[in-house]
């Protein structure tokens, strides 16, 4: 039986966080589900940095259509989780049945793959986060610390079912982790 992975993210995700570890989980013959707010095509986009600016510029990248909305998410189907980045997290985190589905991988020891402003999703569960330990995007670290984690400095942490990511530069390395952490599952 192949191994089922879920995706949670909404518009506006960095379109390389999204699409990256979606085609490279497919390849490893995984069934893939995406799951955002409600059943949509999302808007996906592209973070660059530019000289001369002091953070990333944003613009439109393709579109990608979600399978399941959020409420309709049994967590117990799968066997991993990844949450992708860009400005999608900073808005995902309000849904409602978000924190219950992040709770269930870890309460369950299950593989989680974060990367880049995923830990914001993560800080809706700060009681399963504290004493945790790992990096994101640097402008998430007072986010990171403020739920009782441990920033790391590294772009790319592993720490028991946890892989997270700096930001997409680190995705082979991230994927990789995450495929070693889902297949010894």
């Amino acid at each position: 039986m192949s191994k089922k992975v879920l995706i949670v993210t909404g518009d506006a995700v960095e379109a390389l966080e999204i699409f990256y570890p979606y085609y490279r989980c497919l390849e490893e013959g995984y069934d893939v589900t995406i799951a955002s707010p409600s059943v949509k095509k999302l808007h996906t986009v592209s973070h660059d940095f530019i000289e001369g600016t002091e953070t990333y510029v944003e613009k439109p990248a393709y579109g990608l259509d979600s399978h399941l909305a959020f409420a309709d998410v049994n967590p117990q189907e799968y066997d991993g989780l990844i949450i992708p980045g860009g400005r999608a997290p900073e808005y995902i985190r309000l849904t409602e049945p978000l924190p219950n589905i992040i709770s269930h991988f870890f309460e369950e020891n299950k593989p989680v793959g974060a990367i880049c402003h995923a830990a914001q999703v993560l800080s809706t569960i700060p009681d399963l986060m504290k004493g945790r330990e790992l990096t994101a995007y640097i402008a998430c670290k007072p986010d990171v610390t403020a739920f009782g984690a441990t920033y790391i400095f590294e772009t790319l942490h592993t720490e028991g079912n946890l892989v997270s990511g700096h930001a997409w530069p680190d995705l082979p390395g991230f994927m990789r982790e995450f495929i070693n952490l889902i297949e010894r599952s």
